[in-house]
């Protein structure tokens, strides 16, 4: 194994998490504070979607074109000017156009980069290794409303902070080269229809993570401040949200190198409808802290047994083809989830972010129970000694 690319490529995807740590929160603190309403904040939210539909198709022409490499220091820093125009042009329409811009960058960035982690980790170490990286991307979203918190929002240095750490990335990856040899017709996109027709819960699990992820980082925020916290105990609200995603994604991936790994991820989605469900009974009080850790964590699970499984299934340009389909189904639950949320919350209920979260869950977890739902996945795996 090249512990050497692991370890880079790893690395820029979770400075490109700390980066959206930093950035999506403050847009929508930003737009709040203009006093735009949760219905524009949520579209603002999910207009990244439209970029990772787009991403999703050309990453594998652009790979193959270019190489994975080169492909990967073009998006970063295409993500790197995104973030700087945000900070030089304060304004709805045009961040609006900047956020599809940076959806298409970070998409290209998370479909390549995810593609090589999964193919260079062994089965036997598939789960612990997959789930570092999981566990270091969100630690690095964690610390992104954290720094926040620090530096305020009151100005635009996060906006800049943002803009140094993708630049450190497009560094880091010219220390790093031997990708594999990306077909570029590899991850256009095609037979995402026989993706979710053969693994219905993986799929909607993705759609639902995405949803999860855009929401915690934009909407909750502004639901929490609603709901009466102050600024910045909402951000350690979020913060501690990423904090269950981030510190329990070892503990499963290890989980999921001994045991098996589709009933790990039955168990998190019903962890997280529960969690859910929880949320609004419990937010003014003390046990509202371990319900957010709890909602992380097992929203993070669906995520990283997801790219598990898909790992131990495909391999070579089957699994950059999976990976743009998880993207298609990453930006559908990116535009979903904000939008429906924001508008629910605007026309129906206050605590409408759990509540959808709830739903999201329930469906996941039919889905997971079907007695077929994992057939496609159930693959011997070479060495290790669980069974999928």
């Amino acid at each position: 194994m090249n512990w050497k690319a692991y370890s880079i490529v790893t690395a820029a995807v979770v400075i490109v998490g700390l980066a959206l740590g930093v950035t999506l929160p403050l847009v929508s603190l930003r737009l709040h504070d203009w006093g735009y309403s949760t219905f524009a904040i949520g579209i603002m939210a999910g207009m990244p979607a439209v970029g990772i539909v787009l991403g999703s198709k050309l990453s594998g022409r652009m790979a193959g074109r270019w190489g994975s490499e080169n492909t990967l220091r073009l998006v970063m820093a295409g993500s790197a000017v995104s973030v700087a125009m945000l900070a030089i042009w304060p304004s709805y329409p045009v961040w609006l156009l900047l956020r599809l811009v940076l959806g298409i960058s970070l998409t290209v960035t998370f479909i390549i980069g995810e593609s090589w982690i999964n193919q260079l980790v062994p089965d036997r170490l598939r789960g612990r290794l997959v789930a570092v990286y999981g566990s270091a991307f969100a630690l690095s979203q964690l610390c992104g409303p954290l720094l926040l918190g620090l530096i305020g929002t009151l100005d635009d240095r996060g906006f800049w902070l943002a803009t140094g750490l993708l630049i450190t990335g497009v560094v880091m990856l010219f220390c790093v080269n031997g990708a594999p040899v990306v077909d570029p017709a590899a991850a256009a996109g095609r037979g995402l229809r026989q993706f979710i027709r053969t693994m219905p819960a993986i799929a909607w699990a993705m759609v639902l993570f995405a949803g999860f992820e855009t929401m915690t980082l934009t909407l909750l925020p502004v639901y929490l401040i609603r709901e009466g916290f102050a600024q910045q105990l909402a951000l350690i609200m979020v913060s501690t949200v990423v904090v269950g995603d981030a510190v329990l994604q070892v503990p499963i991936g290890w989980l999921a190198d001994k045991f098996s790994r589709t009933a790990l991820f039955k168990c998190c989605g019903v962890i997280l409808l529960l969690s859910s469900l929880a949320m609004p009974l419990v937010l003014h009080t003390v046990l509202i802290w371990p319900v957010l850790v709890l909602f992380g964590s097992s929203a993070g699970g669906l995520y990283t047994l997801s790219i598990i499984l898909v790992g131990q299934r495909f391999r070579d340009d089957a699994l950059v083809r999976a990976n743009a389909h998880i993207a298609m189904l990453w930006g559908l639950g990116c535009l979903l989830g904000p939008v429906a949320t924001g508008a629910a919350s605007e026309w129906l209920n206050t605590h409408a972010l759990p509540m959808m979260m709830a739903v999201a869950a329930l469906v996941f977890v039919l889905l997971a129970w079907r007695r077929d739902a994992f057939a496609e996945v159930a693959v011997p795996r070479a060495t290790g000694n669980a069974s999928a």
